[in-house]
């Protein structure tokens, strides 16, 4: 019975990754088969990029950039932010004042979850090199204990940075829109919905993502990714 039990722990912390290309395209092909509909989109738009963010400090602060704003405002902050902070790590962050990144374009609350999370590296509070060795949940709650990190942003690092293959950020307006029209719904799916809705594209529910995205830029007559 223990040693039933520990390998059932280690089951619990694998994460299917997606590393590359052919590692996307396989996993399309598993998701297809079960989920059939998914090939018109596809079909019609290709296989979607995998658009891999900067790992660690960088690439979780990216995203936190990045919320709230267009497409446009959130790469010329982040142009900013990046060219002023070199290199990127917790100590150059530590050094600059809450003015100094305030004048970048943060808000007030991005520039503390900026300041937070280089405290939290510079303590050891935060080890994004031993997020490898957790499972999604616990990557999500270290996440999530930082002020101004929510479950979007948890679940678009997991995505994007990790290279989760089963990620599924529900709080995605995008991602909504889509679902509601991909599904045939009468109405947007609430938040508290998306996981049930999904249910059956596990342990692919990234690469859904990223085909329902394709289909949002589809429908809103936008340039795919």
């Amino acid at each position: 019975m223990v040693i039933g039990k520990k390998r059932e722990s280690r089951l619990i912390f694998e994460m299917k990754r997606l590393f590359n290309r052919s590692d996307l395209e396989q996993s399309l092909m598993q998701l297809c088969r079960a989920e059939p509909r998914f090939r018109s989109i596809l079909d019609q738009h290709g296989t979607p990029s995998l658009r891999k963010s900067p790992q660690g400090l960088e690439g979780l602060l990216m995203i936190v950039t990045e919320q709230f704003l267009s497409l446009q405002a959130a790469a010329a902050i982040w142009a900013r932010v990046r060219k002023r902070i070199e290199p990127f790590n917790a100590e150059a962050i530590s050094k600059l004042s809450s003015e100094e990144l305030l004048g970048l374009g943060l808000s007030r609350a991005k520039t503390k979850t900026f300041q937070e999370a280089a405290r939290c590296v510079l303590s050891g509070h935060l080890d994004f090199s031993a997020f490898e060795r957790h499972d999604e949940e616990n990557v999500t709650k270290q996440l999530c204990d930082l002020p101004g990190v929510g479950p979007w942003t948890a679940d678009i690092y997991l995505l994007s940075v990790m290279g989760s293959a089963d990620a599924w950020p529900a709080g995605d307006l995008a991602l909504r829109i889509a679902v509601q029209d991909f599904l045939k719904l009468n109405d947007r799916p609430e938040i508290k919905d998306m996981a049930s809705l999904a249910e059956n594209w596990r342990p692919y529910r990234a690469v859904a993502a990223r085909l329902l995205w394709s289909h949002y830029r589809g429908l809103k007559g936008l340039k795919q990714a």
